[in-house]
């Protein structure tokens, strides 16, 4: 789940780099902020107003958006500037086919290895995931699954894997913030966690595979509106988080 170890009460987000310059440290704003919808998909970015907010100039800020153009997270029209990107349906399976390559091998390696600390965080996660989901906050339930799915990538112990899924969880937020209904997750949480898990207490690789397998192919079935019998928690399209706060000891350069 996204972390932030900037402030308290700040969004939610999964990024973790080192405090180097000031350019890194919007680029993790503008993804955080991606990912909790304080910038809400297709919406346009405005650069006089963000530079307010976070305390910094115009130029390390578009420095820091080119950085998103670059990872698709933001879209550059000639005459119209940037904007947050969309995935709609006809993009959510390619994307599920990227995260089933890095989860996939992320969980190879963990099993090649019998890696036991690696199973008491995918454990946590999933209990954490568990609890959530008895409540009603879509966006709760949203983030302890990817914070289940960034621990397994995480506990692969590479770095291009982690960086990968990184990116991919803002993908998956923005794909799901694309659909015309608004934000949705599962309101009872997938069996193909505990097979999952189960599987690799077990030792048995293909059965993994084949839970993580299951479980992207009915999330993609969700997403393109192919599941209706999937009982799902909503938040309305409007319910956007507050905006960004100033970057913390950032030089106005």
């Amino acid at each position: 789940m996204p972390q932030s170890t900037r402030r308290s009460g700040a969004p939610v987000s999964v990024f973790r780099v080192p405090r180097t310059s000031t350019v890194d440290l919007i680029a993790v704003e503008l993804r955080n902020a991606i990912f909790s919808g304080a910038l809400p998909v297709g919406g346009q970015i405005g650069e006089v107003e963000i530079s307010s907010q976070l305390g910094v100039s115009r130029s390390p800020l578009r420095e820091a958006m080119q950085r998103l153009v670059q990872e698709g997270l933001l879209t550059a029209t000639p005459g119209r500037g940037l904007r947050v990107s969309k995935i709609g349906p006809e993009h959510v399976a390619d994307l599920y086919a990227a995260r089933k390559a890095v989860e996939s091998e992320s969980l190879r390696l963990i099993m090649k290895r019998g890696d036991a600390d690696a199973l008491s965080r995918l454990d946590a996660a999933f209990s954490t995931l568990i609890e959530v989901s008895e409540g009603t906050d879509a966006r709760a339930i949203g983030n302890a699954d990817i914070v289940f799915h960034q621990t397994l990538v995480d506990a692969a112990g590479s770095r291009r894997l982690s960086h990968y899924m990184s990116t991919l969880t803002i993908e998956t937020r923005i794909a799901s913030f694309s659909s015309p209904n608004g934000y949705a997750v599962r309101r009872s949480v997938s069996p193909t966690y505990e097979t999952l898990l189960g599987a690799m207490r077990d030792g048995d690789v293909d059965a993994a595979l084949a839970a993580l397998s299951m479980q992207f192919d009915d999330a993609v079935s969700r997403l393109i509106g192919k599941d209706a019998d999937v009982e799902t928690v909503e938040t309305p399209p409007d319910a956007i988080p507050p905006s960004f706060e100033p970057i913390i000891d950032s030089p106005r350069a």
